[in-house]
């Protein structure tokens, strides 16, 4: 059920009582999903969006929908879509997996002090495609102009805010009301994903470890082989609902699909692929797929 919350970055959705799902817009500052649980006597973020404005809005939501304070936020994995607002929750407890807290320590000051020292370049690059969007009136790349606005407003008072908190393999968050377990079975879309389970509820924050109706990125450290072996173990859990890290709210149907996403790649990746087979041809970013096979391709050969 969707909430009434009035903001650029995220839709709010009320998945069970007490559980929410802030899914990602178009051309925001969040880029990614995220959501909030109330425990009855605090309350959990699960990740932070890709900006401090985004961020912001998510605490807003959290604080005015439970009628008390965050008392915990979540960093599912170190990439910058899920950590970098959380600048706007430095004054309480940030809770990661240790080796998350190691990736963002050593690849993110480097990173984002080249984004701040290039602020200029990122200007001239929208103003780039906005004259690209006059001339041709392709109105495609609205949503990459406004995301990249987002993205300029972010950059000169941007904190890298690290995980003050952490775990190795899972930790249970008692509350008044309900429990969550927070978890992680290793590395497979980064080098360590960590989840947040609501057993009573059967609804599991999966972080960018399932993806709804979109293709999932690859990265240099993505293992496909220990992400399908992380999903089919996590198909043992009694789950109904599932909040991706991108994508709609989906069921546990869309972890087989995942499942048989990445079985499907792994398959093809000795082919040369010019389609895209009919079963994800509805899905968004369809240059992603060719890129992941790519990607494949590419760690076999090194």
């Amino acid at each position: 059920m969707k909430i009434e919350f009035h903001n650029n970055h995220f839709t709010l959705n009320k998945v069970r009582e007490g559980i929410y799902a802030a899914i990602s817009k178009p051309g925001g500052g969040a880029v990614a999903n995220a959501g909030f649980v109330d425990l009855g006597d605090g309350v959990i973020v699960f990740d932070t969006f890709n900006t401090q404005q985004a961020s912001k809005d998510l605490r807003d939501a959290a604080e005015r929908i439970t009628n008390q304070g965050v008392t915990c936020v979540v960093n599912s994995h170190y990439h910058g879509d899920h950590i970098r607002g959380n600048q706007t929750f430095k004054d309480i407890s940030i809770l990661s997996s240790e080796k998350t807290l190691e990736k963002m320590k050593e690849i993110h000051p480097p990173r984002i002090e080249k984004q701040k020292a290039d602020i200029e370049g990122l200007t001239q690059y929208i103003a780039s495609l906005e004259k690209q969007m006059d001339e041709s009136g392709e109105s495609t790349l609205l949503d990459q102009v406004s995301f990249l606005y987002e993205m300029k407003q972010s950059l000169p008072a941007l904190e890298l805010t690290l995980p003050n908190e952490t775990f190795k393999e899972k930790k249970i968050l008692q509350g008044t009301d309900r429990r969550a377990k927070l978890f992680t079975l290793g590395g497979g879309h980064s080098f360590c994903d960590s989840m947040l389970y609501l057993p009573e509820e059967k609804v599991i924050f999966t972080g960018d470890l399932v993806f709804v109706q979109c293709r999932p990125t690859f990265f240099d450290e993505t293992d496909p082989i220990s992400w399908m072996d992380i999903l089919q173990e996590i198909k043992e859990v009694d789950i109904e609902t599932v909040i991706p890290g991108h994508g709609p709210i989906g069921t546990r149907e869309d972890i087989d699909a995942m499942i048989h996403y990445l079985t499907h790649l792994l398959s093809t990746q000795h082919e040369e692929s010019t389609e895209i087979p009919l079963l994800y041809k509805d899905w968004s970013s369809p240059d992603v797929y060719f890129q992941n096979i790519k990607s494949l391709k590419s760690k076999e050969r090194a």
